[in-house]
């Protein structure tokens, strides 16, 4: 590695100094390749000096702001990128520096600085003020679906070369699935307990995926039209269900009007500057993803995902424009936004504005996996994709490569990092359409009768963490994939003819029909203070409690192939909530490789005469003792033996 460490600063008025460190392990040469207003340039770093054993280097800059720029490193024999988290790569990465720098979440008095790491910008913004998020989501349970693989509802949509329903999926076969298909299988989400439903993208797209738009304004063909959205819509609302959309609006499809018209007509196109191009004309074919960076700017080197110019105010006018249309034309309840760290930041504030003047209520979730600080602080998302959290689970439950300890301080990191507001409105998921299945992941350790409970356990997690829980289409039956493109597999309706799996598929989703059920009957599921009560890395196990003003549960987690014991409060009415089964005793038994929910009440009458009458006494003792204990009578008098027998 050569990169060590990186800073800026305002040298003066309107001047930028940067500083970067180097491990001295070969002759090098940084070079600086920066970007704004439309427009790029590529600048050398002088030689500063060398002490404390590294190299220094150093540039000056009069520059536009905000500005993007990218820094890599000319060894003999290679070129090395360096990204904003400090890592190196051997092609331009994805995601840019930026300046000014992103904010992060401000500490709060007490708490310990993070270990910040390798972080390229210090920011010393001051904090922002909290904000409100759509109430609706912290009593949701998304269910996301890759329309092209959900359901076939109308085959004469069917696009061309389409294969048989449940053929293995590739990065570029169709198998037809389309909005009717969801429209068709509603009782199916609802009977599940589903409240709202993200798409992944249905706007026209060359693609089997959508993530390469040719139409913004178009629902792709295949999949239906506008007046079939709006009746999904309508239907969905009539039955409680939000609808959130898929937004793509980092890069496009090759095939999008505006870049063909960039293709035909270079410099003299009035689309040149919609999008970062170097070079014209362009080549009729492409080699590897190095090369067409030569030429423009693309998503991940794919020259067939252009990377568009938010510098320019037409692209920022036009993707309102999106936005706003669809929440209008079809009353979608939100955005799920594609790759949005890959956007210049200064877009989301706008974004955000204009979503929600068209609909308050409207969701607005990123996808960042990583820390996503500095989109959460009001201004911005309402939330983001929790990979992260999705990143703890399966090392804890299902690659067992996390001890409890580990997984504790993660989860509590999770809870601590950003404002309460998109802390109740995480998107919480165990897969998407980019990971691997949960039962992948957990077969790839064990193959034997522990898959099942494992994903037990993953989902009982899931369902009642602070966020909203979100289940990607056919998890809930544990369906099999590995990454993309096998996480894409069809939805096997006829799972109930399949003899092989049909019992442990049943079981699965009658599992989580339950903890679906649990949660929306408890508040403190849904709206609870989240606290630890036990994390035991010896035995392997896991509890903490959620409580609201009316409602207090306790959740444990037993991933040990042996029973454990959590203590009970002995004044509280204690209820196990899967099994709807009362607990007597001042403790519970977790059994081995299971999950138990209980909800604690305080104790009426009925209830401690029946702790009391299950203890061992009479009915004579026990009505003696509800006296004793001046528990009052409904009828203003003493409790009596046959008082007691109509109570147990």
């Amino acid at each position: 590695m050569c990169y060590h460490d990186l800073n800026i600063s305002e040298s003066s008025a309107g001047r930028i100094a940067l500083k970067l460190e180097l491990q001295p392990e070969y002759p090098q040469q940084p070079s600086l390749l920066m970007r704004g207003n439309g427009s790029e340039q590529e600048q050398p770093l002088k030689f500063l000096e060398q002490a404390d054993g590294y190299d220094y280097f150093t540039i000056e800059l009069t520059t536009p702001q905000p500005f993007e720029y990218a820094l890599h490193v000319t060894t003999p024999g290679q070129i090395r990128w360096i990204t904003p988290k400090g890592e190196e790569h051997d092609r331009l990465p994805h995601n840019w520096f930026r300046y000014p720098p992103q904010s992060r979440a401000p500490l709060t008095t007490g708490q310990a600085a993070p270990n910040l790491g390798k972080l390229p910008i210090r920011d010393e913004s001051p904090p922002r003020q909290l904000f409100e998020t759509p109430a609706w989501v912290r009593n949701a349970v998304f269910y996301q679906i890759f329309v092209e693989r959900f359901a076939r509802g109308e085959p004469a949509r069917d696009p061309l070369g389409v294969q048989p329903w449940g053929s293995p999926p590739t990065n570029g076969n169709f198998m037809g699935g389309n909005l009717q298909g969801i429209l068709d299988r509603l009782d199916y989400l609802t009977d599940l307990g589903i409240t709202a439903l993200y798409l992944t993208p249905i706007f026209h797209s060359p693609s089997n995926h959508k993530y390469d738009t040719q139409d913004y304004f178009m629902v792709d063909p295949q999949f239906g039209d506008l007046e079939l959205l709006r009746q999904l819509v309508d239907a969905c609302h009539q039955r409680g269900l939000r609808v959130v959309l898929d937004g793509v609006f980092n890069h496009c499809s090759d095939q999008n009007p505006f870049f063909l018209d960039v293709k035909r007509y270079g410099p003299q196109s009035r689309y040149w500057n919609w999008f970062h191009i170097r070079n014209w004309p362009f080549p009729d074919h492409f080699g590897n993803h190095d090369e067409v960076l030569q030429w423009y700017d693309c998503w991940w080197g794919f020259h067939t995902l252009p990377k568009l110019n938010y510098h320019h105010p037409e692209v920022e006018e036009y993707f309102l424009n999106v936005a706003t249309y669809w929440l209008r034309e079809a009353g979608v309840d939100g955005w799920r936004l594609d790759v949005p760290n890959e956007v210049i930041q200064s877009f989301w504030p706008k974004f955000r504005r204009a979503v929600k003047a068209v609909n308050p209520n409207a969701y607005i979730v990123g996808e960042i996996w990583d820390d996503a600080s500095s989109w959460l602080q009001g201004d911005q998302f309402d939330a983001v994709m929790n990979y992260r959290f999705q990143k703890a689970l399966m090392g804890y439950f299902a690659e067992e490569q996390m001890d409890t300890h580990a997984f504790d301080h993660t989860l509590r990191y999770l809870l601590q990092d950003y404002p309460e507001p998109a802390t109740a409105v995480m998107l919480n998921l165990l897969g998407s359409h980019d990971t691997a299945r949960p039962m992948t992941v957990v077969h790839r350790r064990d193959e034997g009768s522990h898959a099942l409970e494992s994903l037990k356990l993953m989902a009982a997690m899931q369902f009642t963490c602070t966020g909203a829980p979100c289940i990607y289409y056919g998890d809930e039956i544990g369906m099999e994939g590995d990454k993309d493109p096998d996480c894409r597999r069809c939805y096997p309706w006829d799972w109930e003819q399949q003899a092989e799996k049909r019992g442990q598929r049943s079981e699965l989703l009658d599992y989580y029909k339950k903890l679906i059920a649990v949660r929306k009957d408890n508040p403190a599921l849904r709206h609870g203070v989240f606290h630890t009560l036990e994390a035991d890395p010896h035995h392997q196990f896991y509890a903490f409690e959620r409580h609201s003003p009316d409602n207090h549960c306790i959740v444990a987690l037993n991933r040990s192939d042996h029973d454990h014991a959590l203590p009970l409060s002995p004044d509280l009415l204690a209820t196990e909530l899967l099994s709807n089964h009362p607990i007597r005793d001042d403790h519970v038994t977790v059994p081995a490789r299971q999950a138990i929910i209980v909800h604690l009440a305080a104790l009426d009458a009925k209830a401690l005469a029946q702790r009391l009458y299950w203890g061992g006494l009479n009915q004579t003792a026990t009505a003696r003792k509800l006296n004793e204990q001046g528990m009052p009578h409904p009828a203003g008098r003493k409790w009596q033996q046959k008082d007691i027998a109509a109570l147990v």
